[in-house]
């Protein structure tokens, strides 16, 4: 069975939330919490890029072009879930 929008969404999610947990600890080698750290940063990246498809969908506007986040607020007033530094 192929994965929806959804699940796909709610997966990556899952897994985000867990190498958050992971490198929350102390138990984490540091090579290894390199790689968690470059993998969630992927993954923080592809959610928020489903979000706003499916925020687009909803608006009824075209899809936006790949690339950086669109921002109609400043930077530091976004407080996006899936920002850089909440993975640090």
């Amino acid at each position: 069975m192929a994965d929806t929008p959804a699940s796909t969404f709610e997966t990556k999610l899952a897994r985000l939330e867990e190498i958050v947990r992971l490198l929350e600890g102390d138990a984490v080698p540091l090579q290894d919490s390199v790689k968690f750290f470059n993998e969630g940063r992927v993954l923080a990246q592809e959610c928020e890029a489903m979000l706003r498809a499916a925020q687009d969908a909803i608006e009824g506007t075209p899809p936006a072009e790949p690339g950086p986040p669109r921002a109609t607020v400043p930077e530091s007033a976004n407080g996006s879930l899936f920002d850089d530094d909440a993975l640090a």
